[in-house]
């Protein structure tokens, strides 16, 4: 009788060997900060308000913030405050030029060896989300991308969206790591027991919150991916 087959790693050798799905933000997580792809979308919403509002650019920078910091994206709070419609929202101040987000081959390689499930968990939506992998080289590389229509409108750091997104894929939480350049959107994963990765490379942050919800502290993503790649197929 042939022997058993040997497991591909040890549990007890590393904490992230239970890990079977993977989780991803989208803007400043994928992709570097540095690409600033924000400063276009700053842009394009501060015109929308000030157009909808009929107000200067100060002004339209104070709501967008206000609204930002509030219910965790300015959509939110203009669909809450002044009924603004959705799609049409996110395909004017996603009309931006992705072209300065490069390739990453690192990126892509890390991705297709991890072992388990991978999605992408974003507050844009889905045909802008498409461009910004199309243009890293990971359109092929993830299950779903869950966006801010699938959350119904309740965004990330909303407790709703992070259940929603678990009974929608069929997550274990606890079996599930999730990865972040807002740090306060790690908050409500590490509490239904996900572990939390934190992409501390100096994009905009929300209001501080409290606690210890943040496992793992990176600045690069590709770099981590590719050494907890090697550790795991040891």
């Amino acid at each position: 009788m042939a022997a058993a087959t040997a497991p591909r790693y040890d549990p007890r050798v590393h904490p992230l060997s239970n890990i079977d799905t993977w989780i991803f933000d989208l803007d400043n997580t994928l992709y570097p900060a540095s690409c600033n792809l924000f400063a276009q979308i700053d842009n394009h919403m501060g015109r929308f308000i000030m157009d909808l509002l009929a107000v200067d650019a100060a002004e339209a920078r104070r709501i967008q913030k206000g609204f930002f910091h509030a219910h965790g994206m300015t959509l939110r709070g203009l669909m809450t405050e002044h009924g603004v419609d959705p799609h049409e929202f996110l395909a004017k101040v996603h009309d931006i030029d992705v072209s300065v987000v490069e390739h990453d081959a690192a990126l892509v390689d890390a991705l297709a060896r991890l072992p388990g499930r991978k999605l992408v968990f974003t507050n844009a939506d889905v045909p802008y989300a498409v461009r910004v992998l199309d243009r890293l080289g990971l359109a092929d590389s993830f299950e779903a991308i869950h966006d801010v229509h699938a959350m119904d409108y309740q965004p990330k750091p909303a407790a709703a969206a992070y259940a929603q997104l678990c009974a929608v894929h069929g997550i274990e939480p606890t079996r599930a790591i999730f990865f972040e350049d807002m740090a306060r959107n790690l908050a409500p994963a590490k509490a239904i027991g996900m572990t939390t990765v934190w992409i501390d490379n100096g994009s905009e942050q929300g209001p501080a919150v409290e606690g210890g919800f943040i496992d793992y502290r990176i600045v690069d993503l590709g770099p981590w991916l590719t050494e907890i790649v090697g550790e795991l197929r040891a």
